[in-house]
């Protein structure tokens, strides 16, 4: 009697990283260190701004790793963070820090990263890191998502209803905000609404401008603060009870925001 066939487990796809530290040999070294994880893809890549840039058009990895430091000048790898966050929406951004000074912490998820990651930890942990934002996650310690919150918190207060006392967001955007903080991508939010994925990333454009903010992580951060009633009021096809944060297993202190990166625009 023929056997029923035993389908094979699917090879899991590798994540194509491209690696930036600040010098040329370091880039190297990094890359060496992180080929050690057999599911990072990892090419290193001369500290050029300009040669970064093209990196990433031309080979389209899934995640960028840069140095906070390039070509001598401590904001470089920031504006380049802009710059990738605009020109290749579909990459995650990863910011290597020489310190978490709150201001520079602030600057990096203003620049639209999705993650900041200390020199003075493991290669080990940066692997980690790497796979987490790739799934979506954004990675920061306690004291540095702290800082975030507590720039939203002395920023200009957010305006939540217009000069006629009308709520800013409808209700649909208020749907699309609660799906934000569930963590939801933007397909899991079309299907959760019953919209197509083009008309969610408009409606992100309208909230964002509507919030003055310009990521979903200050979107998440928004709910936290001011709108605790939307994330225990949840969004309709969905369960109640989503966490925004969730602690990273084997990492003592470090939080991970669940929050899925633009797949549009730096904005979306």
């Amino acid at each position: 009697m023929a056997q029923p066939a035993v389908p094979l487990p699917q090879r899991l796809e590798r994540i194509k990283v491209l690696a930036a530290e600040s010098t040329r040999m370091n880039s190297q070294l990094l890359a060496e260190a992180l080929a050690q994880d057999t599911q990072l893809d990892v090419m290193g890549i001369e500290p050029k701004p300009a040669s970064i840039l093209a990196a990433v058009v031309q080979h389209n990895p899934q995640v960028v790793l840069i140095s906070s430091s390039l070509e001598d000048s401590g904001t470089q790898g920031f504006d380049l963070a802009r710059q990738i966050s605009a020109t290749c929406p579909g990459t995650r951004v990863i910011l290597l820090m020489d310190s978490s000074h709150p201001a520079s912490v602030v600057q990096a998820f203003r620049c639209g990263v999705h993650g900041i990651f200390s020199r003075t930890e493991s290669s080990k942990s940066l692997a980690k890191c790497i796979h987490s934002v790739h799934q979506g996650q954004v990675w920061a310690n306690s004291a540095e998502l702290r800082s975030v919150i507590e720039a939203l918190r002395e920023s200009e207060p957010m305006r939540l209803v217009d000069s006629g006392g009308e709520a800013i967001l409808s209700k649909r955007e208020q749907d699309v905000v609660r799906c934000v903080a569930e963590g939801l991508s933007n397909r899991e939010i079309a299907s959760c609404l019953g919209l197509t994925e083009h008309t969610v990333k408009n409606y992100l454009f309208r909230i964002f401008d509507k919030l003055g903010v310009s990521s979903r992580v200050e979107v998440v951060l928004y709910v936290f603060r001011f709108r605790k009633d939307w994330v225990t009021a949840p969004a309709p096809g969905r369960t109640p009870g989503p966490k925004l944060l969730t602690p990273t297993a084997k990492a003592p202190g470090k939080m991970r925001l669940a929050v899925p990166p633009p797949s549009v625009t730096a904005r979306v």
